[in-house]
């Protein structure tokens, strides 16, 4: 089994240094229920460096508006339940963008991966201190061996992707056996709804343009909870749904998946 250091050598990333792939992919149309169609190539680094140039992370987490602020604080509390203990785990975040998931497990050996520079300077900065690599590229085309990670977060990341499908199967190779991975989405149908209602009353007007706060518009699938626990059930079995800020209210939708016990045998070493 690859310990980490061998999995940055691997991937021509370490702790102090942030080389990868990323480059171009084909390009998407945004369209509703998690479609999307080609109209040329768009590159994805240049895509996500402006997404994190245009709406800062730390900002984000510290500064939006009090909603959305507790509704982001019942995601991370929910990530982090999902995950469990995770002292000497080796513990992936595939789209870490800022960091600020990862510095809740202090204790593990962490892998940050982005298609961002920008995304991994403001990571390094909210890690420092802890034991962390930082990779960047995209998860389905890095050469990781499989079966690498103990446990492995995606939240928020597949809505921003051109193809979901294949980061999610690269989550279930990377997934050792008796693996937790935990994936969320944001329920964009929804909150396009809620949003739209806002912007009808006066805290809108007051709140302009901060109701778009978080780059909606980079987003170019969307699903219901439901349409992307089906989706899931191509590679996972799903132990565990919540929702953030609860139920009712499902603006986050959030996943605790296992493999399968047929993908499990396979992919033990």
């Amino acid at each position: 089994m690859p310990n980490r250091a061998e999995l940055c050598r691997t991937s021509g990333a370490s702790s102090s240094d942030r080389a990868g792939r990323s480059g171009s992919a084909a390009g998407v149309a945004w369209r509703p229920w998690g479609t999307c169609a080609t109209v040329g190539r768009v590159d994805v680094e240049a895509l996500n460096d402006r997404l994190a140039r245009e709406h800062s992370i730390d900002a984000y987490y510290a500064e939006s508006p009090l909603p959305i602020r507790l509704i982001e604080q019942r995601r991370l509390e929910i990530i982090r339940e999902m995950v469990g203990p995770a002292h000497g785990l080796d513990l992936a975040e595939i789209g870490s963008g800022g960091g600020h998931v990862l510095r809740m497990f202090p204790n593990a050996r962490l892998t940050a991966i982005d298609v961002s520079d920008v995304f991994l300077e403001t990571a390094r900065k909210n890690l420092a201190g802890y034991d962390v690599c930082f990779i960047k590229g995209e998860a389905d085309k890095l050469e990781l061996p499989p079966a690498s990670y103990d446990r492995i977060i995606c939240t928020e990341v597949l809505e921003h992707t051109v193809d979901p499908t294949a980061i999610i199967a690269a989550i279930a190779r990377l997934l050792r056996p008796h693996g937790v991975a935990v994936i969320t989405v944001p329920n964009d149908p929804l909150i396009l709804k809620l949003k739209g209602l806002v912007r009808r009353t006066p805290v809108g007007w007051l709140l302009r343009g901060k109701v778009n706060w978080g780059g909606d518009e980079f987003h170019l699938h969307q699903w219901t909870p439901s349409e992307f626990s089906d989706v899931l059930s191509g590679w996972f079995d799903v132990e565990d749904r919540r929702a953030a800020p609860f139920d009712r209210l499902p603006v986050r939708a959030c996943f605790r998946c296992v493999l399968p016990a047929a993908r499990r045998s396979q992919t033990a070493p």
